[in-house]
């Protein structure tokens, strides 16, 4: 399916950044989105977002827990064949509210939160490891051609996806057994677009909300699109949303962007926030819904 703008963020609690996802979407207009963090019950989810994504064109499949964690997709291309969880994966102690996949214009898409980890003596660590092999396995028995795996993996792939190596020597999301399962899910196939798109640059996607983190560009990139290579190829355009961190009361992620086959903005940076595509400014594809 051409024209496709697919998009992840981690919006740490839907309800406490409702106008601002709202917002987001009427200004954005993408076709597919991952969220994370949500911290809501299905229920809660529905009762505050069901009406208004409905009139926004878009099919929701929530998986939630009320408290912490949740994942939803959200799409104007199709909604079928939907997912709860990740088949197969550990629990600390039950499965939690990780993952959900549903396809979508021909995707195979999956939400993902992956566990934090916490701290390498953690138990959560091992969850972490034990969540990530589960992972790989289900894309690997799936195929990864039509796939796309997105959200907040909590990893920072290598060295120059932190500010400062030296910052998170004794931490998590940069160890060698976090960065290693990482990679063994990248070889069934999948593809870290971001990084493929901006092999060189400095590019983040989380800062901490204390010291300033943001304004001193003080981050991680650990919010990721991986997809299979048929879609990799279909790349037009890929960029971080820097734009929605900043301003009164953010998530502390910034959304990734990927536009498929069509960049209705050019492909102009990676942190560089196009013009607006929503309904404020007119946007040909804000009509789409």
């Amino acid at each position: 399916m051409a024209g496709v703008r697919l998009a992840t963020w981690n919006v740490n609690s839907a309800k406490a950044r409702e106008p601002r996802l709202l917002g987001w979407l009427d200004d954005r207009a993408p076709d597919v989105v991952c969220l994370q963090e949500t911290k809501l019950s299905d229920e809660a989810f529905d009762e505050s977002f069901g009406a208004p994504l409905a009139e926004r064109g878009y099919a929701v499949a929530h998986h939630g827990e009320g408290r912490w964690n949740g994942v939803a997709l959200l799409s104007r291309v199709g909604l079928d064949d939907v997912t709860e969880g990740l088949p197969g994966a550990p629990g600390y102690p039950h499965q939690e509210a990780r993952a959900v996949t549903a396809t979508c214009g021909g995707l195979r898409v999956t939400s993902v939160y992956v566990p934090n980890g916490r701290d390498p003596g953690d138990p959560h660590y091992a969850y972490k490891l034990e969540w990530l092999a589960a992972l790989r396995d289900r894309v690997e028995a799936a195929g990864a051609d039509d796939a796309v795996v997105a959200g907040d993996f909590n990893i920072a792939p290598a060295d120059p996806d932190v500010y400062s190596v030296e910052a998170f020597a004794e931490s998590t999301h940069v160890t060698p057994p976090e960065r290693e399962a990482l990679a063994a899910l990248l070889k069934t196939g999948l593809h870290d677009v971001t990084r493929e798109r901006w092999p060189d640059e400095k590019v983040f996607t989380y800062w901490d909300y204390r010291g300033g983190a943001f304004h001193q560009d003080r981050g991680m990139r650990i919010d990721l699109v991986l997809t299979g290579g048929p879609i990799a190829s279909r790349r037009a355009a890929l960029w971080i949303d820097r734009q929605a961190r900043k301003g009164s009361g953010p998530s502390d992620h910034a959304p990734v962007i990927l536009d498929l086959d069509e960049a209705p903005d050019g492909d102009i940076g990676p942190v560089v926030p196009p013009p607006s595509l929503g309904a404020k400014k007119g946007g040909s594809r804000a009509k789409k819904a």
